[in-house]
């Protein structure tokens, strides 16, 4: 397919359980005895292989997915505030039986000894795991995309990307598959896939869910863990959930929250990115949009432009490319046959990039840590900062592919991805909402909120009250 074809949306909405709640609604049906656990998990798996043919975004399924019985929940996961309720986890993270692939063409995978420590929090609310959601490899990519596979497709139109990394994850949410999916943030990937298929996108503070091993071992932790989903009490009730499971000392609580405060917030506009790119048209429209309809709300918004060091843009894809390079450097404990000449375009660009820059390693994780104190700058007199997610909107496939030479692909990527990383290293929660702003082409426009250290419960009080007053678009109702 081509992106001069006539748009073709794909989603598996019906007038039933799954196509009429989201994960809350589900559970509570589940729980009234509306619905079974088993029918929903084998419903579900019906409509991902009804869109799995257009979108391409699951990795591997669980074995009941291809059995004739329907599933059962694993032992220990029937509580919770989503028991029954039918999910994916992403393919950069360990679900016991499964094997974990990273996106990559560089190694055979075998199937994981035992759950990974953020699979078992997901766990813990009870969700039924059917499978595991592509991501483009090891994560480094802003579209899920490949040199020699099938990109996952964006549901809203599928000649364009369903962003990355968490794409996978991202397209069955938006294409009414599964209600909520696991999705992870190292430098956008949560909140770039929402933004590009229009759904709720939150990247907690950095440690409010728990740290997998292969983040601990990074000089600068930027790596957390969430979900995707299609509204924001799903977003509220997984970190609530997720709290009860394990919750971090060092953070304030989140608890439950179930609505808008009424709170009255300043909130700083930020349009220019720290690297100087300025957004396209359309997505300066639906920032400068939502600030207006926040200000008729009672809100306070004033521009404000965080004082961002200059290199911050460099020392990030130096600091990207040092990943690729260890990636390059340790991929044997992934498989015994890695090789990283297997490795992609995009991976391998980043890893000759550090490789010719690795003695400005120290230097650059100096800079990269101060960025904190310029950014907590910027929320003096403020509540949230709102921004643009990316700087372009959503591109067709091929844009950002992997077989793009590196020179261009990464001033492509760094055109496109100007915003987000900032949250990553220095830590701050931030999210990603549905604009009501859409493309010519129909395709959903985000809009992102950034708080302190610590407030979640800010982001998901501005959530709700947009939510509230502009209803997030549905593919189901899209013209």
């Amino acid at each position: 397919m081509t992106t001069t074809e006539e748009p073709t949306r794909v989603h598996a909405f019906r007038d039933d359980a799954l196509g009429e709640h989201d994960a809350v609604g589900l559970a509570a049906a589940i729980r009234r005895g509306e619905i079974g656990a088993d029918e929903a998990a084998q419903d579900a798996a019906e409509r991902v292989r009804e869109v799995e043919t257009w979108l391409h975004a699951v990795q591997v399924h669980a074995d009941h997915m291809v059995q004739p019985t329907a599933p059962r929940p694993a032992p220990g996961t029937a509580a919770g505030a989503f028991a029954g309720v039918p999910t994916f986890v992403k393919d950069n993270t360990d679900r016991r039986g499964l094997p974990t692939g990273h996106g990559s063409a560089a190694f055979t995978p075998r199937p994981a000894r035992q759950d990974a420590p953020f699979a078992r929090q997901l766990l813990s609310t009870g969700v039924t795991v059917l499978g595991k959601t592509r991501l483009p490899e090891f994560g480094f990519s802003p579209t899920t995309e490949y040199e020699h596979a099938e990109p996952v497709r964006n549901p809203w139109h599928t000649g364009h990307s369903a962003g990355g990394s968490s794409g996978g994850s991202a397209a069955l949410v938006a294409a009414g598959a599964v209600p909520i999916a696991h999705a992870n943030d190292g430098g956008g990937s949560i909140r770039i896939p929402s933004a590009a298929c229009g759904l709720v996108g939150l990247k907690p503070t950095r440690g409010r869910t728990v740290t997998n091993a292969q983040s601990r071992q990074l000089p600068l932790d930027i790596v957390t863990d969430g979900v995707v989903s299609r509204s924001v009490r799903d977003t509220a009730a997984f970190l609530a959930a997720a709290e009860r499971h394990w919750s971090n000392p060092k953070l304030p609580p989140v608890g439950l929250v179930e609505g808008p405060s009424g709170r009255k917030l300043r909130i700083g506009l930020v349009l220019d990115s720290p690297n100087g790119v300025r957004p396209d048209a359309t997505t300066r429209a639906a920032v400068a949009d939502t600030a207006a309809l926040l200000e008729r709300l009672g809100h306070t918004v004033e521009p404000v432009a965080p004082a961002i060091d200059p290199r911050f843009t460099d020392d990030f894809l130096t600091y990207w490319g040092m990943i690729s390079f260890l990636v390059g450097a340790t991929g044997r404990t992934l498989g015994a046959d890695f090789d990283r000449r297997r490795m992609d375009g995009l991976s391998r660009g980043l890893r000759a990039a550090y490789v010719d820059n690795w003695r400005s390693t120290p230097g650059v994780l100096r800079r990269l840590r101060r960025t904190r104190l310029a950014y907590a700058a910027a929320f003096r007199g403020h509540d949230v900062l709102l921004s643009p997610v990316l700087a372009q909107t959503t591109p067709a496939l091929g844009h950002l592919s992997p077989a793009v030479p590196y020179p261009t692909l990464i001033e492509r990527i760094l055109a496109y991805v100007a915003y987000t990383p900032v949250d990553n290293i220095v830590g701050t929660p931030s999210i990603s909402l549905p604009s009501g702003t859409r493309t010519a082409v129909g395709l959903p426009v985000g809009v992102m909120f950034a708080a302190r250290p610590g407030a979640e419960r800010t982001l998901l009080d501005v959530a709700f009250t947009l939510e509230a007053e502009r209803p997030f678009a549905r593919i189901q109702d899209a013209g």
